[in-house]
């Protein structure tokens, strides 16, 4: 037999039935894990019916008996057990969508101002983000909400700008205050933008349409309607009145400090990975847009930022899941987030296991759909060579 007629060697397939376990033992391990889950299934069963616990999901229908000090929605002592829950997750969803649009700005200005050429400020972004990046988030939750309990009362409160208020109630900022009657003006608005929005993709993805002229049109379309519809829209700032700071917007101290907190650690923690990829670009990138006369922001913003984002956006997509695992840590200032509701409840009901239960498979969901979304745009920045859709 020739050289040529000879079977190839199929290192992988050989790999593949050597170290991999035959159909027996597979059989063994799963029928040992049904085994080890159904006893410890029953042991619990048995150790709640002992103290007098029903095993199930029910006790989310009884009347919770504590308040929360913080909502999203209307909630008093009272309610369901299951909108107890809801709160904690629309607070934990608030704080962490938040926290994610504020470290990812944050993190580009750090990064961009690590990477210039100022050595006093590049160093001074260097040494800040080696602090917080070691040093333990719980930590730096426990100064800022001490930080924020050590702010003077409202009548001689920290002003900035003369429309923001830092006291140890809590921080005030300016609200914005809509006319009765204009929501469906922004509704209006909105459903136009984004059929501009839609109708300017299709173009660029099959070219019969041009973006100039369909934005001249939905810009004439929103003057219209706004001139026509008696349109309002004010800006509401907070004063001192009295002893307290009325009108406008606050936030409690435990939100603010966990919101602080996380943008902190995290905008330090997207510095590094921003300007990874911004290495990432070969030089000669940055000669030829210089060589085209751009300047140095154009640079940063229509070549090197573009192509860096095949590097930034998984490891950015890391980077708000840990937010939204990390805002777990709520619980030790007192913020009333799904991991502190679901204590409250499980200590209430007694019902440990399933409250348990429902913390794993409301973050899990969570966690997922974030990822579900960044996959998705990481396959569409990956298709484009780096240019986001």
């Amino acid at each position: 037999m020739s050289a040529l007629e000879r079977p190839r060697h199929r290192p992988r397939a050989w790999l593949s039935n050597s170290l991999g376990p035959r159909p027996a033992v597979q059989l063994a391990v799963l029928v040992t894990v049904v085994v080890l889950v159904a006893v410890l299934g029953s042991n619990i069963a048995a150790t709640m019916a002992r103290i007098g616990l029903t095993p199930g999901f029910g006790f989310l229908e009884r009347a919770a008996n504590f308040e929360i000090g913080e909502s999203a929605i209307p909630f008093r002592a009272g309610d369901s057990y299951a909108r107890a829950i809801a709160v904690g997750v629309l607070n934990t969803a608030k704080v962490a969508v938040v926290s994610c649009i504020l470290a990812t700005v944050l993190g580009v200005a750090l990064a961009l101002m690590r990477l210039a050429g100022h050595p006093v400020l590049s160093g001074l972004v260097r040494w800040s983000i080696e602090v917080v990046r070691n040093t333990p988030l719980l930590l730096q939750l426990f100064f800022w909400i001490g930080l924020a309990h050590a702010l003077p009362p409202p009548r001689r409160a920290v002003v900035w700008f003369d429309c923001v208020f830092l006291t140890n109630r809590g921080v005030y900022l300016p609200s914005v205050v809509i006319a009765e009657g204009s929501w469906m003006v922004i509704t209006a608005i909105a459903a136009i933008l984004l059929g501009w929005l839609a109708l300017m993709w299709r173009s660029r993805a099959r070219g019969p349409l041009a973006p100039l002229p369909l934005g001249l049109v939905a810009m004439l379309v929103l003057a219209v309607v706004i001139y026509t519809s008696g349109f309002r829209i004010s800006l509401h700032s907070p004063a001192v009145q009295g002893f307290n700071i009325q009108g406008g917007t606050s936030l409690t101290p435990e939100f603010a400090a966990l919101l602080v907190g996380l943008t902190v650690k995290f905008a330090a923690i997207f510095a590094e990975i921003v300007r990874a990829g911004i290495l990432s670009v070969r030089r000669e990138q940055w000669d030829a847009a210089r060589a085209l006369g751009l300047s140095e922001l154009q640079i940063i913003g229509l070549v090197v930022l573009p192509q860096a984002l095949r590097v930034i956006t998984p490891l950015a997509t890391s980077c708000y899941l840990d937010i939204i695992k990390d805002s777990s840590l709520a619980v030790a200032i007192g913020y009333p987030d799904l991991m502190n509701i679901t204590n409250t409840t499980a200590n209430t009901t007694g019902q440990a296991l399933e409250a348990l239960l429902i913390v794993v498979a409301l973050y899990l969901a969570l966690n997922l759909s974030v990822s579900a979304v960044m996959n998705v745009y990481n396959a569409r920045v990956a298709m484009r060579g780096g240019r986001p859709a």
